[in-house]
């Protein structure tokens, strides 16, 4: 446990009310969505980029490790806690610390929402495209630390794309700033995007200054329905072959329509649906129908058995319903999700789903599939039911193979989710010992003593 005269020096440099190490407030914070738990000694709250750089030297002092916390909403134990761990939850770093519209950039704190950054941004008609999931709670400091992304992130990339400089304090209670407010830049080493992606080992990013866009003048959408994965993932592949670039374009297996038929939303599709694209254009009103032809053109082919298209809000979210309504009607599958957010190349993405559908059935497992398609990430779910131990076997098994195809596809471990404590044990099988070792040394200058999220992204 945490020694009293540790515990003394945190409230003395954060203030009494933002240090907790009660028995209520340590089992809150001691999961992410993972299904582990781990006891932090403490919680801290910090409200300041000087609280951080306050409770760093404390650590450092007292060689205490630090789990970085944004909202804790990730799913492969990037905020799980450390055994002996404290935890800095960053929720209380919420301001906005300069809004410029002029020059198209924000500044804020880590804890700020992420739909906040783009609510700003729409106020003067510009717009933040990194789009995950979990944007309505997530806080941008998660989003930095995983590299987050989302469905836009086939036409407008992914959070790193986005961050022209941090502001920071590493392991050993340095205060470094990183890039520049300028969208380009080549001054010394690129430790900006070096920081996107490290998931919190490295430094705690206090600050972001993010990188804004005009917003589209009008959107619009099509839900595409076809009579087999195959038909579906060919399409995908002459969608994102011709000019025209989707702002999103989503792929859903015949499991998630079977998932979402009880729910009511997939009530509209044809009967002989067996997977489901949701593909957006964004851009100029009188632009939209050339796009909107084009991306139809691409479409058509074998399987086909609709297509319904939405411009108006009302008519956008009615085709939407069945794909947001996916995540919670997955979840009545079995009571253990095992997710996996893999990347394949577009090309090899119908080959790939053919080799998860025969591990599923080889195995006897429910495995969902759904996912950005165009960009080759897909969600694979492993639907299983911890107290049967036999299940649970089969599943590990058919997660190997999982992983193991995806990198002889060309693919990677991790597309947005991070690696964690989840996947860290997969991750030489990707990266090559060198280049592994200069990653490890790199840490090293980093967190000489190893306090930031320690038991995270690389193997023991």
């Amino acid at each position: 446990m945490l020694s009293d005269h540790a515990l003394a020096a945190f409230r003395s440099a954060l203030g009494a009310d933002r240090v907790f190490d009660d028995a209520a407030t340590r089992a809150l914070y001691a999961c992410d969505e993972t299904p582990r738990r781990v006891e932090p000694d403490a919680v801290l709250f910090p409200s300041s980029h000087d609280d951080v750089a306050a409770l760093a030297r404390i650590a450092l002092e007292h060689r205490i490790a630090l789990t970085l916390r944004g909202a804790g909403s990730g799913n492969v134990g990037g905020a799980l806690p450390a055994p002996g761990s404290v935890v800095v939850s960053f929720e209380c770093m919420r301001r906005v610390l300069e809004f410029d519209p002029a020059n198209r950039l924000i500044v804020v704190e880590a804890g700020v929402v992420t739909d906040e950054i783009d609510r700003i941004a729409r106020g003067a008609g510009l717009f933040y495209p990194p789009d995950p999931g979990s944007s309505a709670y997530c806080r941008i400091g998660g989003n930095l630390a995983m590299n987050a992304g989302g469905p836009r992130a086939v036409k407008y990339g992914v959070t790193r794309d986005y961050v022209l400089g941090l502001r920071a304090v590493t392991g050993d209670g340095r205060e470094i700033r990183t890039g520049c407010r300028t969208t380009k830049g080549v001054t010394g080493y690129d430790l900006t995007r070096l920081l996107v992606g490290s998931g919190g080992t490295l430094a705690l990013v206090t600050e972001a200054t993010l990188k804004l866009l005009p917003a589209p003048e009008a959107v619009a959408t099509l839900r595409v329905c076809f009579a087999s994965t195959r038909d579906a993932l060919d399409a995908v592949s002459r969608v994102m072959h011709q000019s025209v670039v989707p702002c999103a374009l989503e792929f859903m297996d015949h499991r998630s329509i079977d998932a979402i038929r009880p729910t009511g939303t997939a009530d509209d599709l044809p009967p002989d649906t067996r997977a489901l694209l949701m593909v957006e254009a964004d851009g100029a009103v009188e632009d939209l129908p050339r796009q909107i032809a084009a991306l139809k053109q691409a479409l058509g082919g074998a399987g086909l058995l609709e297509i319904r298209s939405g411009f108006e809000r009302d008519a956008i979210a009615q085709l939407w319903a069945a794909r947001k309504s996916l995540s919670n009607a997955v979840k009545q599958i079995a009571p253990l999700k095992i997710n996996e957010d893999v990347v394949v190349p577009v090309s090899q993405l119908a080959d790939f789903v053919d080799f998860i559908d025969h591990t599923a059935q080889a195995q006897n497992l429910a495995v969902v599939s759904f996912g950005h398609a165009g960009n080759g990430n897909l969600h694979v779910n492993l639907m299983v039911h911890p107290d049967d131990a036999d299940e649970m076997e089969r599943a590990r098994l058919a997660h190997e193979a999982i992983l193991l195809r995806v990198l002889a596809l060309g693919g990677t471990l991790s597309g947005e989710h991070g690696i964690g404590t989840e996947k860290r044990r997969f991750v030489p099988l990707e990266i090559e010992p060198a280049t592994l070792a200069i990653m490890r040394s790199i840490k090293q200058q980093f967190d000489p003593h190893g306090l930031l999220n320690p038991g995270k992204l690389f193997p023991d």
